[in-house]
């Protein structure tokens, strides 16, 4: 399944896979998808979390299965006969989801994704990171971060790792955030004032940030009020990657240090975020190499 150019150059585009499970239609991001596999029955572990059918072995590889039905709240189908694996690689993690059918591939902007309001994702409950209007039909484009956060916290952010940072000297260089889940954004705070920078501000998308950017430009306090700009790839209305490429092929803005903090740093969005300029990439469960970038880069900048 190749991505091929999509984000290389921040187009803001994505592709999406539709599949369904029960009689509803959800979608995930091409960019975290390994493989897709029949459906084949696994081996049960013992004393596993519930949503966890079991293990299976592709390819000498032991991969997680979960139950997305389960985790969605909804009854096991009766029939496996058609059902698929979706196997994902997001978070240094690889896991298979089980699903009842893989209908197909739309490629889609950022900027027509729809950030589910409260009502769908009331206190940070929902299972939603964005709803795609195709035809007649909605597709609600689910977060797997979440789901497999609940069912193993330490896949979500490794907060131990910024624990041993309580006390350090406080910092008061300004960073500007751009984050879609509100829980994460709070749990990066949080982390990021433990180690001592206590001059936050949070944007929720890659377009709310480019406009907070053009904000503080404007107001010809640009390097008062942002020192550096920590970035989600995956986001509504604007994409990371396409945020990165506004700020480094900007005359006033190309001097701000961009890190890119997200679950689907690997190689090959490595490869892009460089492209892009990125000063530095790295994989969302590790806050504490998160903090020692933004310390070194805040350092190389003074």
């Amino acid at each position: 399944m190749e991505t091929g150019i999509l984000l290389e150059s921040g187009t803001n585009e994505l592709e999406i896979l539709e599949f369904r499970v029960g009689n509803n239609f959800y979608g995930i991001n091409v960019a975290k998808i390994r493989e897709i596999l029949s459906y084949q029955t696994p081996t049960p572990v013992p004393n596993s979390d519930s949503r966890v059918e079991g293990i299976f072995m592709p390819r000498d590889v032991v991969i997680s299965v979960i139950d997305l039905a389960a985790c969605l709240g909804m009854p096991a189908g009766e029939n496996t006969g058609t059902d698929m694996y979706i196997v994902t690689n997001f978070n240094q993690l690889n896991a298979a989801f089980h699903v009842n059918a893989v209908l197909g591939i739309h490629r889609v902007s950022w900027s027509d994704i729809i950030k589910p309001d409260s009502t769908v994702n009331a206190a940070d409950t929902g299972m939603a990171t964005g709803i795609i209007h195709i035809g007649e039909k909605l597709i609600i484009v689910l977060d797997f971060e979440k789901i497999v956060a609940e069912i193993n916290p330490e896949t979500g952010l490794k907060i131990s790792d910024v624990e041993h940072m309580r006390g350090r000297t406080r910092n008061e260089s300004p960073i500007l955030i751009a984050e879609d889940s509100a829980l994460l954004s709070k749990m990066i705070v949080n982390c990021l004032t433990q180690a001592g920078y206590d001059n936050i501000t949070t944007t929720d998308d890659g377009q709310a940030c480019w406009e907070k950017l053009g904000e503080y430009r404007r107001s010809g306090k640009l390097d008062e009020k942002v020192a550096c700009v920590i970035t989600d790839i995956e986001m509504p209305r604007m994409d990371g990657h396409a945020l990165t490429k506004k700020i480094k092929t900007h005359d006033q803005l190309k001097h701000l240090p961009v890190v890119i903090f997200s679950s689907l740093v690997n190689d090959e969005m490595r490869r892009k975020g460089e492209q892009l300029g990125a000063d530095a990439q790295l994989s969302k469960p590790e806050i504490g190499e998160l903090v020692e970038a933004i310390d070194k880069l805040l350092e190389k900048a003074e």
